[in-house]
């Protein structure tokens, strides 16, 4: 388990920045190429915490696989209360 939050804590600081290069650059992103990773809250179950944005260039399936491996990772984590999932599309509240 602590090989996995290892590779967690490098994995996805590498993905955001990624997605964070590829929003500033305007390199041919849209919209229907955005997965958006939200978490669940704790107080009110049907409120959804924005976490993170893909957007890469690599385009759509790149960036549904990354948004799913990153809700995958956060939600293994010992003692993680909230449950962590992707919707296709920029973040919405």
């Amino acid at each position: 388990m602590r090989h996995l939050a290892a590779s967690f804590v490098l994995l996805v600081p590498s993905i955001l920045f990624s997605g964070c290069v590829a929003s500033v650059s305007g390199c041919g992103v849209t919209d229907s190429n955005t997965y958006t990773l939200y978490r669940s809250s704790l107080v009110d179950g049907s409120n959804r915490i924005h976490i993170a944005s893909f957007d890469t260039k690599e385009g759509d399936r790149y960036n549904e696989e990354n948004c799913r491996l990153a809700a995958e990772l956060f939600q293994q984590q010992p003692g993680v209360r909230t449950r962590f999932y992707c919707e296709k599309g920029r973040y919405r509240k």
